[in-house]
C-alpha cells in the first residue's frame, strides 16, 4: 500500500529553513526538489552562495575556539542522537525513500545503519586517546616526559552525495562530532531533507547549534565556496572521481579525503557457492537500483558454471519487482533522474550492438523506470564494464583461468572493493593478495560493508578510509607535548 503524504516534518508548500549560525535561514533563492519516482513536489530549500558559506564558517570557527567540546559531551551527544534515531527510523526511512526513489524496505536498512554509524562515532569518542613517547629511550630525553594528544583538525567542510542522503552523511557528522570539530555541511540538492531532519535531531541531542550548519546550493556556488574557504581546514567529499579528484587538486593545502566510484568486480570459481552468490547479486547489483559505488556491476563465471550462472541469474531479475519505492513489495525504484536513466539505457544498447546479450530488462517501462537489466558475454572495454554505471545493471563475462580473472578484475581505474567466491583457501589467498581494491571479500559480494570497517579505495576509487574510527584520525591533529621536570 502507498501513500500520497509527503516527508515527515517537511512542508512542501513552504521553503525549508536550513540551521546557519544559531538560526533558520531561508535565503531569497530557492531549490524546488521532486520525487524521481512520480514527480511530485516534496518541497523547496534555499539556494545559498559564498557569503552564507562564509557566515557559516565563521560560526562554526567560533565554536570550535570559544566552545571547545569536551570528549564525554561529544559522546554523549552521539549516544543520544542513536536513541532518537532508532525511536524514529521510519520517519526518515520514509524521507529516503521519497527524496531519493529508495524502496522503503531498503530505506529502513539505511536508517538502521545510520545508528549504527553513530553509536560507533560515541564509542570512538569515549576512547579517543593519544600515546606516550618513550623520550627517556635516548640519553638527551632523560628527565621528560611526551605525549601525543589528539585536538581537532579545525572546521570540517562535508560534501554529501544523493545516493545513501543519511548513512553517508552520519558518516561524516558522527566522526567529526566525536572528533570536536565543527562542520559546515553541504548536502545533494536532490536530497536535502534527511541532512536537514538529521542536523535537528543532532540539536536535539545536545548539539550546539556552533558546530552543525547546513548549505544548501549548487556545487558550483555553495561547494567551490567551500572548498576554497581558507578557514575549512579539512573537505570530506564522496561522490564522482571527476569533481573528487578537482576539488582534491583545487584545496592543495586542505586535508581532503575522497570516497570516490567503481565498477565492483566479483569472480564466481567452479568450486564456489555460486548459487549462493546469485542470490546475493540478485540484492548486490540492483538495490536502489544500482545507485551504490560498490554495486556489484561486473561478475566473471568460470566457464564451466556460466550457463547455469546465467540462467539462474536471470530468472532471479525476472522476479524482481519494481515500482514506487514507498510500496512494501518494491525491490527496485526509479534513478535518481531521467537524465541518468537515458544514460544508462543508452550504454546498455550499446552494449548490445557490439555484440553482448540482454539477458534481462534494459528497458524502460511504462511507469518511466529502467527495468534491472542483464548484460551477457560483455567485453571489458564496453561502457557497461569499464566505466561506473552506477545504475540498475549487471554484466557477465566468462573465463577460463583463474590468473585471467584476476587479471580482468584488476583491469579498471577504480579500487574500491572486488568479491571472490571459492571453496579453496589457496585461491582466496592468492585473490587477496593479487586484487589491487581497498577491501577483497572471500565468500561475499562486494557490495557488503559494515558501517565499523575500513572502507575506501585506491586510483579513481578515492584516497581515505572511511568508519568512524579511521575518519576520526583524518579529522585530528597529532600535537606532541613534552614535559620537562
Amino acid at each position: 500500500m502507498t501513500s500520497t503524504a509527503g516527508i515527515p516534518g517537511i512542508d512542501p508548500g513552504s521553503v525549508t529553513p536550513v540551521p546557519l549560525d544559531g538560526e533558520s535561514v531561508t535565503g531569497s533563492a530557492v531549490i524546488e526538489v521532486r520525487a524521481p519516482y512520480d514527480g511530485r513536489l516534496l518541497g523547496s530549500v534555499p539556494s545559498l552562495d559564498a557569503a552564507d558559506v562564509d557566515r557559516a564558517v565563521a560560526a562554526a570557527r567560533k565554536a570550535l575556539h570559544e566552545t571547545p567540546l569536551p570528549q564525554w559531551r561529544r559522546a554523549e551527544i552521539l549516544d543520544r542522537a542513536a536513541l532518537l534515531l532508532a525511536e524514529r527510523q521510519e520517519d526518515f526511512a520514509r524521507c529516503i525513500a521519497l527524496e531519493a526513489a529508495k524502496p522503503i524496505r531498503t530505506a529502513r536498512a539505511e536508517a538502521q545503519r545510520a545508528v549504527s554509524t553513530l553509536q560507533f562515532s560515541a564509542a570512538v569518542a569515549r576512547t579517543l586517546a593519544g600515546e606516550v613517547v618513550p623520550l627517556e629511550a635516548a640519553a638527551a630525553g632523560e628527565g621528560k616526559l611526551g605525549f601525543v594528544l589528539r585536538v581537532p583538525v579545525g572546521v570540517v567542510g562535508a560534501i554529501a552525495p544523493f545516493n545513501f542522503p543519511l548513512n553517508l552523511v552520519a558518516h561524516k557528522l558522527g566522526p567529526a562530532i566525536a572528533a570536536g570539530c565543527p562542520v559546515v555541511l553541504k548536502p545533494a540538492s536532490q536530497t536535502p531533507f534527511s541532512s536537514i531532519l538529521l542536523a535537528r535531531l543532532l540539536f536535539e541531542a545536545g548539539l550546539p547549534q556552533g558546530y552543525l550548519h547546513v548549505v544548501t546550493g549548487s556545487g558550483s556556488v555553495v561547494g567551490n565556496a567551500l572548498v576554497d574557504h581558507d578557514d575549512v581546514a579539512l573537505i570530506t567529499f564522496t561522490g564522482s572521481p571527476e569533481v573528487g579528484w578537482s576539488i582534491r587538486a583545487r584545496a592543495p593545502r586542505k586535508r581532503v579525503g575522497l570516497e570516490l566510484g567503481n565498477n565492483a568486480p566479483l569472480i564466481l570459481e567452479a568450486d564456489g557457492d555460486w548459487r549462493s552468490a546469485v542470490a546475493k547479486v540478485k540484492v548486490a547489483g540492483f538495490s536502489h537500483a544500482g545507485q551504490s559505488c560498490i554495486s556489484t556491476q561486473r561478475v566473471f563465471v568460470h566457464s564451466s558454471i556460466a550457463d547455469d550462472v546465467v540462467r539462474e541469474l536471470t530468472a532471479a531479475v525476472a522476479t524482481i519487482v519494481v515500482g514506487d519505492p514507498l510500496d512494501e513489495a518494491t525491490d527496485v525504484s526509479a534513478l535518481i533522474s531521467t537524465g541518468e536513466r537515458d544514460r544508462i539505457a543508452g550504454w546498455v544498447r550499446e552494449a548490445a550492438a557490439e555484440g553482448a546479450v540482454v539477458a534481462a530488462g534494459g528497458d524502460i517501462g511504462a511507469d518511466g523506470v529502467l527495468r534491472p537489466t542483464l548484460v551477457v558475454d560483455a567485453t571489458p572495454e564496453m561502457k557497461v564494464c569499464s566505466q561506473e554505471v552506477f545504475g540498475p545493471v549487471v554484466t557477465v563475462t566468462r573465463y577460463d583461468d583463474f590468473d585471467d580473472a584476476l587479471r580482468m578484475a584488476n583491469d579498471t581505474r577504480y579500487g574500491l572493493q572486488a568479491g571472490v567466491f571459492t571453496a579453496d583457501v589457496t585461491k582466496a589467498l592468492k585473490a587477496a593478495r593479487t586484487l589491487d581494491f581497498g577491501g577483497v571479500l572471500i565468500n561475499e559480494v562486494p557490495t557488503w560493508r559494515a558501517d565499523q570497517q575500513p572502507y575506501g579505495g585506491l586510483r579513481d576509487s578515492g584516497n581515505t578510509r572511511e568508519g568512524p574510527a579511521w575518519s576520526v584520525r583524518e579529522m585530528t591533529e597529532e600535537r606532541l607535548v613534552i614535559l620537562t621536570g
